[in-house]
């Protein structure tokens, strides 16, 4: 049922010419036929389109097949994985409070956490997220979220999430997981205890990195009075006071909307997202169980080997192998260089979930400019290299890699 309902979500309305693609309302103003139907949309009395950062018809439609795919109750598409997390964070975090969170995350995120909302009086309180004890100490009253990654990037831990939701359930305190690198069709977030998930769709939905974008997704599991922030705010019809105020102030106010271009092109990778999902975690699996036996790798890390603290927990959460991200360690930073120099498949790139298999050495890059203090505390290693699996051939990959072991 899961391609079948992204593939055969319905318009919103009618097109004119019975095209199967939505089309791409290129537009940045709508009209109205008089002024009291434009002034009750701008006053939200109902569902009409006024201007394209606020909302578009192509945009929605990618909207709603996100829906249709995570089971959310209401989903908003921004401009980029980074979007959805400030506006998620912006939505609901006040001077004052606090984010509990891991250290271990993407480069950017890290940043957003400690450095950017430090500025407005918001602090990030790092904690190992395999210790519960540690998280339950963090919590405070003004503790406004927990957050994490479903797998983190690149240091491929995963948390208990079941039962630190069971934890932030009694301290009525949202959970809030970046799940890029699982799509939904290899997990529930709802029996994870997810109350708003952000996602990178540059990466999986896409297909093949064809455009940048994210979104948020809000499982209406919270109770947004026990949000300071929220509170006093009148419970809106039909949606959350978090997804409210995320669409009617935050989003409008900062401007980061995603162009109906790229809604257009992300539809239309969601429509193939199983299939692509299914090949490279596939792939992903059989590079990390073959790479493991190879003396020039210091450490394969990959949930779903016997060798990762996390594989017991990584097949109760996921549904078929979890992603298709590994990591390899060398002797040192140079030896990942020469390495990395001689591939001839595999491209030296960012970004994760091209349809073209790519490596990176993060610590030299993502968290390049960290300093060594910083690049500690987030556990990136000199001689970590970070592997995103295509949808080339796992021999082929594992021929590239091997020559550039010095192996071929």
């Amino acid at each position: 049922m899961f391609s079948t309902n992204i593939i055969n979500n319905k318009f919103g309305q009618p097109d004119v010419y019975g095209a199967i693609n939505m089309p791409v309302y290129r537009t940045a103003a709508f009209e109205y036929p008089d002024s009291e139907s434009i002034a009750a949309a701008f006053q939200y009395r109902y569902d009409q389109h006024t201007y394209s950062r606020i909302s578009n018809p192509t945009i929605q439609h990618f909207e709603s097949k996100i829906k249709a795919a995570s089971g959310a109750e209401s989903v908003m598409a921004l401009a980029s994985g980074m979007a959805a997390i400030s506006g998620a964070f912006l939505t609901i975090a006040r001077t004052g409070d606090n984010i509990v969170a891991s250290p271990h995350l993407f480069g950017n995120t890290f940043s957003f956490l400690r450095n950017t909302l430090a500025e407005f009086g918001i602090e990030a309180r790092f904690v190992n997220t395999d210790n519960l004890d540690e998280i339950t100490a963090a919590i405070d009253g003004n503790t406004c979220a927990f957050f994490t990654e479903i797998i983190t990037n690149p240091n491929l831990e995963i948390a208990n999430l079941p039962e630190i939701s069971q934890i932030l359930k009694e301290r009525h305190v949202p959970m809030i997981v970046d799940t890029t690198l699982v799509p939904w069709c290899g997990f529930d977030a709802r029996a994870c205890g997810i109350d708003i998930e952000v996602v990178s769709t540059t990466k999986f939905v896409s297909g093949g990195a064809s455009s940048v974008g994210g979104v948020i997704a809000d499982y209406g599991t919270f109770d947004w009075r026990n949000n300071r922030k929220l509170a006093q705010m009148p419970k809106p019809k039909g949606i959350s006071r978090f997804m409210f105020r995320l669409r009617s102030e935050i989003a409008r106010n900062l401007g980061a909307c995603l162009s109906p271009d790229n809604a257009f092109l992300q539809a239309a990778g969601a429509e193939t997202l199983a299939l692509r999902y299914e090949r490279m975690s596939e792939t992903a699996y059989r590079l990390a169980q073959h790479l493991s036996s190879n003396p020039n790798i210091v450490h394969v890390n990959y949930p779903e080997l016997d060798s990762s603290p996390y594989k017991t927990l990584s097949d109760r959460l996921f549904t078929g192998h979890p992603g298709a991200m590994l990591t390899i360690s060398l002797a040192d930073k140079g030896a990942c260089y020469r390495f990395m120099d001689k591939l001839k498949v595999i491209r030296r790139a960012t970004n994760l979930f091209d349809n073209k298999s790519l490596a990176i050495h993060p610590e030299s890059t993502i968290y390049g400019t960290f300093s060594p203090e910083l690049k500690a505390l987030a556990g990136v290693a000199p001689a970590l290299i970070r592997i995103s699996t295509g949808l080339e051939e796992a021999a082929d990959l594992i021929e590239d890699i091997e020559q550039a072991l010095g192996n071929g």
